[in-house]
């Protein structure tokens, strides 16, 4: 199954760090700004201060993720735009998944304000090439825009499982040395965020290949070109 990226063992850990404060509540792919969860502060519980690495990896991760947010959303405005006029039927489908990275988007872009954390520098052009290979792939047709989903979410997914791994090792080193053995509600937070939004990704990539994405030609080098597109965004967005 796809969702095997390498998730299972990750879920496990991320439950296993957060059981103690998981609410079961499920974000919803709401049209309102989201209320951020903040960076975590020591507040009136006894933590530790956050190490200057530790704040730079939370900063990182906001920043790149809200520019992988925005590209995402950008890519199905554009496939969406295509296929409002050339496919009627596809039009539910594009549109559910881009209002799940609108609230994404917008849940990093609250993140980014309320903690003053920069955007990258080139969100400029991750505007102008998302939105174009948005409409590039709808106009090459279904299938095109399906691999299109595949590759993003492939890479995007493994991004998230590796965020996710960094933030369950931070709440179990802060959780060792807390008085009362928990991790601050800030980080779980934030881990929980990034464990349903990694979710989220893998379904629109389980979509995708029940929608012919392996049918799209020539597929190896249209999957692989736009993977290795996406690695080097993640690449640049967490330094710049």
């Amino acid at each position: 199954m796809i969702r095997s990226l390498s998730t299972k063992s990750c879920s496990r850990r991320v439950a296993a760090a957060l059981s103690s404060s998981c609410s079961g509540k499920r974000f919803n792919s709401a049209s309102t700004t989201p209320t951020p969860a903040p960076i975590p502060a020591a507040g009136d519980r006894k933590l530790p201060p956050l190490s200057p690495r530790t704040r730079d990896f939370l900063a990182r991760l906001i920043r790149v993720d809200q520019a992988g947010e925005l590209g995402a959303d950008l890519i199905y405005s554009g496939q969406h735009a295509v296929f409002k006029r050339t496919r009627p039927d596809l039009e539910p489908l594009i549109a559910h998944m881009w209002d799940q990275e609108v609230y994404h988007h917008k849940t990093f872009d609250a993140l980014q304000t309320t903690h003053r954390v920069r955007p990258s520098v080139f969100s400029p052009l991750w505007t102008v090439a998302a939105y174009g290979l948005g409409v590039g792939t709808a106009v090459m047709g279904k299938e095109a825009a399906m691999a299109c989903t595949l590759a993003v979410e492939t890479v995007i997914g493994g991004h998230y499982n590796d965020q996710l791994r960094e933030l369950v090792a931070l709440i179990e080193s802060e959780a060792a040395v807390a008085e009362d053995g928990r991790a601050s509600e800030e980080l779980r937070e934030l881990a929980k965020m990034v464990s349903r939004f990694r979710d989220d990704e893998l379904e629109h990539l389980e979509t995708a290949v029940e929608h012919d994405a392996e049918k799209a030609r020539p597929y190896i080098l249209l999957t692989e070109t736009i993977k290795a597109g996406c690695r080097a965004a993640v690449w640049t967005a967490e330094r710049f």
